[in-house]
């Protein structure tokens, strides 16, 4: 409104001039009413002027006036042609210069480094003594081009069903002031229609009663006459009891409760694993105790039944001396064992009478190994002719000599033997009882 009115106001000084002109009045000129740069330019803003006659004194003034209704008219440089000298103001100090020839009736305005704050309305005046007619001022805008700043979007209200939402798209700076333009495309990256309740003024977009179908991306363009810039918001439109918040919460309970059943979990297996396991190495050791203590030298187990898989031929080759001796060590291994069972007392009279059966047994061998002794007593008494060629040749004595020292080892080994034998056919109550550790319970009798 009011560039319109300073417009006018110089199309009608410039008639006026041109109608005085023909009269003799002085006349200010500006060839532009608008001069556009960009920011940080250094510029020239021409203004000439044509007095009545010679002047003999003069003064030349440039002021600014924002581009706003009611701003003031501020006076920056000021020349005055008596002594020569200008006046520049602070605010402009360093970054203006006047070029004025009075002869040739130029005053140019020359600004160094523009900003955006010279975006104003320019005035050259000329002042004589005496001639005050015609046109003594001319005016000009200067617009100083700034491209838009990045813009900056902004959600206004919450995104939930049936809701209000009002999008803003801003530039902080941008010269002349930018347009805004919005658009919008769904979850798929598809161009959409605009709801025809949907208004877009001033950058703000405004959405009414929004839904599931509102939701996606916003896109604003910010652009002038320079350059444009974008910005983009992702609108999630969700229902009022799934906010972000509480959707949160719900997230954070259900993972807690995982770890937990986790956890749980975690420690019933290993329980069951550890109590699995130890069943496990009861029942081997078990087993195992129950197959050493069951084994013994003829293969048998304590019920009086053939084990094949542990049955032992080596116990027929083994002497008397030395089956008493394991019969001894068994017997100590049965005791311990009967120390543990909670009912001992059967488990010994069970132990004993398979004791019974293995000594029946045992002197079944013995009078089979005494029959095979007295057939090899018998051969030994009938030498072969053989024998007596050996006798008789004398190449064999040293082998006689050894022969008679195996008999003799074999006639001690034999006494030794009658010994065991002797020991045997004791009654069984009446043998030496195999020694019983100090610590240990003395055994109990039979009812």
């Amino acid at each position: 409104m009011k560039a319109l009115a300073m417009e006018r106001r110089m199309y009608t000084l410039t008639l006026l001039s041109l109608v005085l002109s023909g009269v003799g009045a002085v006349v200010v000129r500006i060839p532009k009413s608008v001069y556009e740069f960009a920011r940080g330019d250094n510029i020239t803003i021409p203004c000439t002027f044509v007095p009545k006659g010679p002047p003999k004194y003069v003064v030349i003034s440039w002021s600014v006036e924002a581009a706003v209704v009611g701003a003031k008219e501020i006076n920056i440089v000021t020349y005055y042609s008596v002594d020569k000298t200008t006046d520049i103001k602070a605010l402009y100090e360093g970054r203006l210069s006047l070029d004025v020839d009075v002869p040739a009736g130029k005053a140019n305005l020359k600004l160094f480094n523009i900003k955006l704050e010279d975006n104003k309305l320019f005035e050259c005046r000329l002042l004589i003594p005496s001639d005050d007619e015609g046109t003594p001022a001319a005016f000009t805008r200067l617009v100083v081009l700034v491209a838009p700043s990045t813009p900056i979007c902004k959600m206004q209200g919450k995104a939930e069903y049936g809701k209000n939402v009002n999008l803003t798209c801003l530039s902080e700076e941008g010269s002349p002031a930018p347009t805004y333009t919005w658009q919008s495309q769904d979850v798929r990256n598809m161009p959409r229609v605009r709801d025809p309740r949907t208004t877009d003024k001033g950058g703000i977009l405004s959405l009414y009663n929004i839904s599931k179908d509102t939701s996606g991306y916003y896109v604003c363009t910010s652009r002038n006459k320079i350059r444009s810039a974008t910005c983009n918001i992702t609108l999630t439109v969700m229902p009022p009891s799934m906010n972000i918040g509480s959707t949160a919460g719900i997230i954070g309970g259900v993972v807690a409760l995982l770890i937990v059943l986790i956890i749980v979990i975690y420690f019933c297996c290993c329980r069951k694993k550890k109590k699995e396991e130890e069943y496990a190495m009861g029942v081997r050791e078990e087993e195992y105790s129950d197959k050493e203590l069951a084994r013994n030298g003829d293969g048998r187990r304590p019920d009086g039944h053939e084990d094949p898989q542990g049955y032992d031929d080596s116990s027929v080759r083994r002497s008397p001396v030395e089956r008493n001796e394991r019969n001894e060590e068994r017997s100590e291994r049965d005791y311990d064992r009967r120390k543990d069972n909670e009912d001992g007392r059967s488990d010994y009279n069970d132990r004993r009478s398979d004791y019974d059966d293995r000594r029946s047994d045992y002197d079944d061998r013995r009078s089979d190994y005494d029959d095979r002794r007295s057939d090899y007593d018998d051969r030994r008494d009938k030498p072969s002719d053989r024998n007596e060629r050996y006798d008789d040749d004398p190449r064999y004595d040293d082998r006689k000599d050894r022969r008679s020292d195996v008999d003799d080892r074999y006639d001690d080994r034999r006494d030794r033997r009658s010994d065991v034998d002797d020991r045997h056919d004791e009654p069984y109550d009446d043998r030496d009882k195999p020694s019983v550790p100090a610590n240990k319970p003395t055994r109990r009798q039979n009812d």
